[in-house]
């Protein structure tokens, strides 16, 4: 309502102007009222939005603890997290709103409240006071008597001053009502708008963070709809488990123990047993026992390092014995006359645990020749992270950026297996991409078939998006879909029934059905081009920088053995990554690195000039006994041709098969001699023994080491290779690392060898360490696969500089 007071009306001071004064200041105090009110309920507003941001941000923090402990299900820690993220971001869009309405609501109208209508009120006491002061001056000028001119001359004085003044302050009273009356107006909905607008914000923003998540709620949904279906199926396949079992006779269940030497899991055999201390006491302590790798060891919980009791039960015999009180007891007798005693549940336990030991006895003494072949029974460790415990730290890209780039390669678009379009999912030990579908029936074939990842949900090491790059789904399909027109196989489409799709994965991967076997000459042809394709990468200045000329560092003098100064070290000095880390600087600096590292021996005489590492063998193609496809991938891995590794490992190749003929070195130690970061990398994802050794003792960590390769010599630390490991000349990565003078190397071997005693010793600043080797070796790995030339850069030392 717009009430406007007339400015000629209020010098008349009329009965009208009064009443339209009186209706105004009714009109403002009761505005205050409501302006204060307002007020009062924003500032509440904000409170309890404060609290519900507070509520909702520890509701999120259990969504993040959720996921930290659902580790294990990738699927489910990658969609919570991705869930935290957007609520988060949700309770960032809210604080913005209660912000914007603390100012545009609150601070506003205070400020009307505080300034315009003090004003206002100021105004009303000049006024009402000028009033009282006009009324006396008119009630004096009528009293004035006739006859008394001093008097009249005194009232008509003071009317007239006192009219004067009236008028001056009723005319500002006016327009101060008028002023806001109009301004009221404004600010009220100046307010209001920003509000309104804030809320449109709001939701604007919140439409879109949901937009963009919905693709991947529509995928877990779709995700959902199998797992309800196969939790039911499982489910009633448990409880058909759970009813045949419960029909057995467990009456005689002791005697299901039996000796296996060949178990997958090393574990020749295992079970509770009652063992005697060999304290003065001689109590009985029940543990689990097991028989493995030649050892009888127990644990008295899973996450305990086990016991070992016999170290070689070769050297060993086992016997019963009666003359204790106990029953069913056998004892374990080593040739220092060291015993173990110990007692079984039943007879029957009894006599099958001393065959089992019997046994594995007999298995030692007659594979006594193959123990290093036993000992790596053990699955690979190839897809170990840099803790050996979890996923690795270091990311590189995650989400679109991945998809874009493995989607852009050819034959990519699709999925491999049925063609459905956008997939969102890949193998990453075959190269090729895969729909929600076929993605679910290649984790069923195990990971020795397919390593499944989703392009989405999952982040990337930067050598693995380079291996999904440089395969694609064109080139596995030209290996594994060769013959299938051929034999007239159907291939699925989009839509077809599952156990259609799955039957086709399993004769595709699984029997490979499809791949064209090569004939021996085929064979031979391609062994020798690859191997002369070696030749090529070798000699051409695109394979690795040329090293400088052999530095002559100043050294303290020395002889070696034969009283002759030893050699210079034909190779540099390597630029440490970025230079900058802290834990470079703790690192000796590389003009005095051999000098510190050998300080740390003194019994050693200091050389005087650095003494380069063993050489690495020359690589030499020979004209083999027999062409095999483990031969063509050995030569594959060292021309750094990943299609032509795919198509043997795809023809029958053993992974971590190894050439006699050439000091038996392994496809993985040929990847190293060609520098390929990658191609290590797609060695490993397929179960490839980061650990295998050569003739000369010596591992893929070793060869990356004697060669200067640092992102090679990274990756292998990745993925759990032993520093510590010695050749036949009793050295270690460690010690050729310092020989060579290369700084990086040998920074890297230090931080993983600090790292691993960090975690063993669990001291107070293990977690510090451990984030520091993590960010150290993201930026070692970043830059061997986005930057390779700064790890290829070579520093000479300055035979003049102090």
């Amino acid at each position: 309502m717009k009430i406007t007071v007339d400015f000629e009306e209020c010098l008349k001071d009329s009965p009208r102007f009064r009443a339209t004064i009186e209706e105004v200041e009714g009109d403002v105090c009761e505005l205050e009222s409501k302006l204060d009110k307002l007020v009062k309920l924003c500032i509440g507003m904000i409170d309890a939005g404060k609290a519900y941001n507070a509520a909702n941000k520890q509701f999120v923090s259990g969504i993040r603890e959720l996921a930290q402990q659902s580790t294990k299900d990738e699927v489910i820690e990658s969609s919570l997290t991705k869930f935290a993220e957007s609520l988060q971001e949700m309770i960032n869009y809210h604080t913005i709103l209660f912000d914007q309405a603390q100012r545009s609501i609150k601070t506003q109208l205070q400020t009307f409240v505080k300034d315009d209508l003090r004003k206002f009120k100021e105004a009303k006491k000049q006024f009402d006071k000028v009033s009282e002061e006009k009324e006396a001056a008119l009630i004096k000028n009528a009293q004035a008597p006739r006859n008394k001119q001093h008097e009249v001359e005194e009232a008509t004085n003071i009317l007239t001053a006192t009219r004067k003044c009236f008028r001056h302050i009723v005319l500002d009273y006016v327009l101060q009502i008028n002023v806001l009356q109009s301004k009221r107006r404004s600010e009220i909905l100046k307010s209001m708008l920003s509000f309104m607008y804030a809320h449109l914000t709001f939701f604007h923003q919140g439409y879109d963070l949901f937009s963009e998540l919905q693709p991947l709620m529509k995928l877990l949904g779709g995700q959902l709809d199998q797992l309800v279906v196969d939790a039911a199926k499982e489910k009633r396949d448990m409880e058909q488990k759970h009813s045949t079992i419960q029909q057995k006779d467990f009456s005689n269940d002791d005697t299901k123990l039996e000796y296996n030497v060949d178990a997958d899991n090393g574990i020749a055999m295992e079970g509770y047993l009652f063992k005697r201390a060999s304290n003065a006491f001689k109590t009985w302590n029940r543990r689990w026992f097991s028989i493995q790798n030649n050892q009888l060891v127990y644990q008295k919980k899973f996450k305990d390092n086990p016991t070992v009791v016999v170290e070689d039960l070769r050297l060993c015999t086992v016997k019963h014995c009666e003359d204790i009180e106990r029953r069913f007891c056998f004892e374990v007798v080593s040739p220092t006359n060291r015993s173990c005693m110990m007692q079984a549940d039943s007879e029957k336990l009894r006599q099958a645990w001393i065959k089992a030991v019997q046994n594995s006895i007999a298995t030692a003494f007659r594979d006594k020749g193959d123990d290093g072949e036993k000992l790596d029974r053990k699955s690979s460790t190839s897809t170990g992270s840099l803790d050996s415990g979890g996923e690795p730290k270091e990311r590189s890209l995650k989400g679109e950026s991945a998809l874009q780039k493995v989607l852009a390669i050819p034959g990519n678009a699709c999925c491999c297996d049925c063609g459905q379009p956008d997939p969102r999912w890949a193998s990453i030990n075959l190269g090729i991409t895969l729909c929600i579908q076929c993605s679910g029936i290649h984790r069923s074939l195990g990971v020795h078939f397919s390593k499944v990842r989703s392009l989405t949900l999952d982040t990337w090491e930067p050598e693995l998006l380079k291996l999904m790059c440089e395969l694609g789904n064109g080139v596995i399909n030209q290996i594994y879909e060769a013959r299938r027109e051929e034999l007239g196989a159907r291939k699925p489409h989009p839509g077809d029934p599952r156990h259609e799709v799955e039957a086709y994965i399993k004769a595709k991967y699984v029997d490979r059905r499809f791949v064209r076997r090569p004939s021996d000459e085929e064979l031979r042809n391609k062994v020798v081009s690859l191997s002369k394709q070696e030749k090529r990468l070798s000699s051409s200045s695109e394979h690795l920088p040329p090293r400088p000329p052999p530095p002559t560092p100043k050294l303290r003098p020395a002889s070696n053995a034969s009283g002759q100064s030893v050699k210079s070290a034909d190779s540099g000095i390597q630029n440490s990554a970025d230079g900058s880390r802290e834990m470079l600087a703790n690192t000796p600096s590389n003009n005095s690195l051999a000098d510190a590292e050998a300080a740390e021996s003194p019994p050693m005489a200091m050389p005087a000039t650095l003494p380069p590492p063993s050489p690495c063998k020359e690589v030499v193609f020979y004209e083999p006994k027999e062409y095999s496809p483990g031969l063509q991938l050995y030569w594959a891995s060292c021309a750094r041709s990943l299609p032509d590794m795919a198509e043997a490992l795809a023809h029958g190749a053993e992974v971590n098969w190894v050439n006699t003929e050439d000091d038996k070195r392994t496809p993985l130690i040929m990847a190293v001699q060609g520098g390929s970061l990658v191609t290590c990398e797609f060695l490993l994802q397929n179960a490839a023994n980061v650990n295998q050794q050569d003739a000369q003792g010596r591992g893929p960590l070793h060869h990356a080491t004697m060669l200067g390769h640092t992102g090679q010599v990274c990756l292998f630390l990745k993925r759990g290779a032993n520093q510590n490991a010695a050749d036949i000349d009793e050295k270690t990565p460690l010690t050729i690392a310092v020989e060579a003078a290369n700084a990086d190397i040998v920074t890297l071997l230090r931080l993983a060898k600090m790292n691993e005693e960090m975690r063993e010793a669990e001291g107070p600043y293990s977690q510090s360490g451990d984030e520091t080797y993590q960010d150290i070796f993201q930026d070692f790995t970043h830059m061997a696969s986005n930057d390779p030339d700064k790890l290829n850069r070579y520093q000479q030392y300055d035979p003049q500089r102090p």
